[in-house]
């Protein structure tokens, strides 16, 4: 069977970092989970642990617990306000986004060797014009991507430590996952496995709602 086309909008920039840069984001992200360490979060409804830990940078941060899927200011175990975003962070959004404002939420899990992320939609923002730019750190991931319904046809791609991509126009609805972390590929994170930032513009810009 042929495989399913990438949705339009779908872009995959391999090698956005170098090793180098890599290693530059890795010590930033430590300083943020110094602020904001990871923690396990649980899904609606039923409080089942998911097998990804995470955490946030930015204004806002994408939390899930029993209560349901939201954003917030503050991190659900300390309380403390998230601290920003680091400064290769940005410079990503900007030379990735092709959007005027700025990232509102950076949303950061680790993998373990087992961990997974079933298929889903980035749809909890309200400014679905904006771009999902992510960043990948560490192990290379089987990641599914599909269409705007969950029974479209996915397809999967690798992406490897320090690849970027970025879903806009008509892929920014699309269901996307994580299926496996391919352990042992890269060298980067001392104890393996892999590390997704995400980039998203929550609110939209005050100049669009007037």
């Amino acid at each position: 069977m042929a495989a399913s086309p990438a949705p339009p909008g779908l872009r995959i920039v391999p090698g956005y970092l170098d090793r180098a840069g890599q290693e530059a984001l890795l010590t930033a992200l430590r300083a943020v989970f110094a602020r904001a360490p990871l923690y396990t979060p649980r899904l609606p409804k039923t409080g089942k642990p998911m097998s990804v830990r995470m955490t946030n940078c930015g204004p806002l941060g994408w939390v899930t617990d029993a209560a349901g899927y939201r954003y917030q200011a503050g991190h659900p175990e300390t309380g403390e306000s998230w601290p920003p975003m680091p400064q290769i962070v940005l410079a990503a959004w900007r030379a990735l986004a092709d959007y005027p404002d700025a990232p509102e939420c950076c949303l950061v899990n680790y993998y373990g060797r087992a961990a997974r992320m079933g298929l889903h939609q980035d749809r909890d923002e309200r400014d679905f014009d904006a771009p999902v730019v992510s960043l990948s750190l560490g192990d290379t991931c089987l990641f599914r991507i599909g269409g705007s319904k969950r029974s479209d046809p996915s397809h999967t791609l690798h992406l490897a430590s320090g690849d970027a991509l970025v879903l806009g126009g008509k892929a920014r609805l699309a269901f996307h996952g994580v299926d496996r972390i391919l352990t042992g590929t890269s060298s980067l994170l001392p104890q393996g496995g892999r590390i997704s930032l995400t980039l998203r513009r929550v609110t939209i810009p005050r100049a669009e709602r007037q």
